[in-house]
């Protein structure tokens, strides 16, 4: 094959990538964030909650359609955390402008982000493969989403019990740092 048919062919497989169903929900996940944040900041709290079970719905959604049907893409594999990623932290800012705590949450978060998206990067270049979620991932972001939607229901939710949540939330963002990173030495370990 030559060179211009190869490219080609990379084209295609981009395409059909970007847009099979799992990256579809994915990109759909992308869009309500905005729309949940001018919700929440106009106290539509009905609405937001609904935008936020679309969005945890869609999340489950692309995850089975990807296995059960073999969609599983390297974009998708990337596309899905940063979903899941950028959706926590609209949640969680939108939900800080009113109980402070939750500034603490955030600022947690975007650094155990940030580290993941270095210790990522270097696996990828070192292993030139994306990694999926595991199971503390998977419980944190199911944690996180609960909480919010905690948040959202109840608006007026005492500062003790949004204290525990902002705790428990940190706990599970701190386990799922270490887990990963350990997952992240053993794989690098065994490249040498």
């Amino acid at each position: 094959m030559t060179d211009d048919g190869k490219k080609k062919n990379k084209v295609i497989n981009f395409s059909e990538e970007a847009l099979s169903i799992p990256n579809l929900l994915s990109y759909f996940r992308i869009v309500l964030i905005p729309v949940f944040i001018v919700l929440y900041m106009q106290e539509r709290f009905a609405a937001a909650l609904i935008t936020l079970a679309a969005s945890g719905l869609s999340d489950v959604l692309d995850g089975r359609i990807a296995r059960r049907y073999n969609m599983i893409t390297n974009l998708g594999k990337a596309l899905d955390p940063v979903a899941d990623k950028l959706t926590q932290c609209a949640m969680i800012f939108c939900v800080a402008t009113r109980y402070p705590a939750m500034w603490i949450l955030l600022g947690v978060h975007v650094v155990k982000e940030l580290v993941m998206l270095a210790m990522g990067v270097y696996v990828l270049k070192k292993m030139e493969t994306v990694n999926s979620a595991i199971w503390c991932g998977k419980l944190c972001t199911g944690v996180m989403y609960a909480v919010m939607m905690l948040h959202v229901i109840v608006s007026d939710i005492p500062l003790a019990i949004s204290n525990a949540c902002v705790v428990l939330c940190i706990g599970l963002i701190v386990l799922s740092l270490a887990v990963y990173s350990a997952r992240y030495v053993k794989m690098l370990g065994e490249t040498k």
